[in-house]
């Protein structure tokens, strides 16, 4: 007999007072009996207190940055299925069922919202779409499988997900840091359309596209060097090595010709970069298997917390078949 999961929605927030009550009353209405944790992010305004009068369960995480409060959440609330999204009520709480269904029924991992503006401009505004497209199409590039919203901030997750996920990130590239996580290990995973509107009036947003856009960049470059080693130093030797090959052609043809180098400093500079070149292949076969004993240990963990329909079935419980 399958119980009904324990559904935990995980609000972040930073000075989200103008729309927060309105988040945490909508999803408490769109999924009844799911406790809505909202997590104060050091909040200069009333957003906890409103939060707390609007039913949800409050506390505050002194130190800013987006992807700290998720990694505290993470750690400290308990459910069978968790539901992520941001406060400031640009997000469609009414398609929660939907994706928390999709996740349950097919056993998935993460299911993500892929935002839909129907074409206004102020929800979704141009040059944020041009952004996202690019950093989805660089990090299908990287990892084999391009997402359709890699920073969409409203997600759902299963339990073994968000307990064997070793959240790093400090900002707003905790979304990247989520879809790399679930490229590397693979875990099924499935995007659904929904619903994005432009934030009501008296709502701010926290995002600064140049800041977090290079922070984001610096992201994907150190997750691709961590997760992949070998292509990314690959790169890197293959860019020494052209480098060297151009410089130092001409010096050995003249060198055949005159038994002499008379540019001696371009020789020099063209045998660094070929020592370069090896010295990077060889540093990416070694943190290859470095990184392939880090993928083991993340999967091992990942197993370790255990599918959802084993937790809820009589048959995972010590002693179920007995009597």
């Amino acid at each position: 007999m399958m119980d009904t999961p324990a559904i935990a929605v995980l609000v972040p927030c930073r000075n989200e007072a103008a729309t927060v009550a309105r988040v945490v009353a909508d999803f408490r209405l769109a999924l009844p009996g799911c406790a809505v944790h909202v997590y104060d992010n050091a909040s200069t305004d009333a957003t906890g207190e409103l939060a707390r009068a609007a039913g949800a369960i409050v506390r505050r995480e002194p130190r800013p940055g987006k992807g700290g409060v998720v990694r505290r959440m993470f750690a400290e609330v308990d459910a069978d299925i968790y539901v992520l999204v941001d406060g400031d009520a640009t997000y469609d709480a009414a398609s929660a069922p939907r994706l928390v269904a999709a996740l349950d029924a097919d056993d998935l991992d993460m299911v993500t919202a892929v935002r839909d503006d129907g074409g206004a401009a102020a929800a979704y505004r141009r040059g944020h779409r041009f952004g996202n497209r690019m950093f989805n199409r660089l990090l299908g590039a990287m990892f084999g499988q391009r997402p359709a919203d890699m920073f969409s901030g409203y997600r759902v997750f299963s339990r073994r997900f968000v307990k064997s996920f070793p959240a790093a990130a400090q900002g707003f590239e905790i979304e990247t840091e989520l879809t790399i996580h679930a490229l590397e290990l693979r875990v099924p995973t499935a995007e659904i359309t929904t619903p994005y509107y432009a934030r009501p009036e008296g709502s701010a947003s926290k995002l600064n596209k140049w800041r977090d856009g290079l922070r984001i960049t610096g992201t994907i470059a150190t997750l691709f060097r961590d997760v992949r080693p070998l292509p990314f130093f690959g790169i890197a030797a293959a860019l020494f090595a052209g480098t060297s090959l151009a410089l130092g052609t001409g010096v050995v043809v003249e060198f055949m010709q005159t038994h002499l180098v008379p540019r001696l400093p371009t020789a020099v500079l063209a045998t660094g970069l070929m020592l370069l070149a090896s010295l990077s292949i060889a540093c990416g076969m070694i943190l290859d298997s470095v990184a392939r004993g880090r993928l083991e240990a993340k999967r091992l963990a990942y197993l370790a917390a255990g599918a959802m329909t084993a937790r809820r079935s009589g048959a995972a419980q010590p002693g179920a078949a007995a009597g």
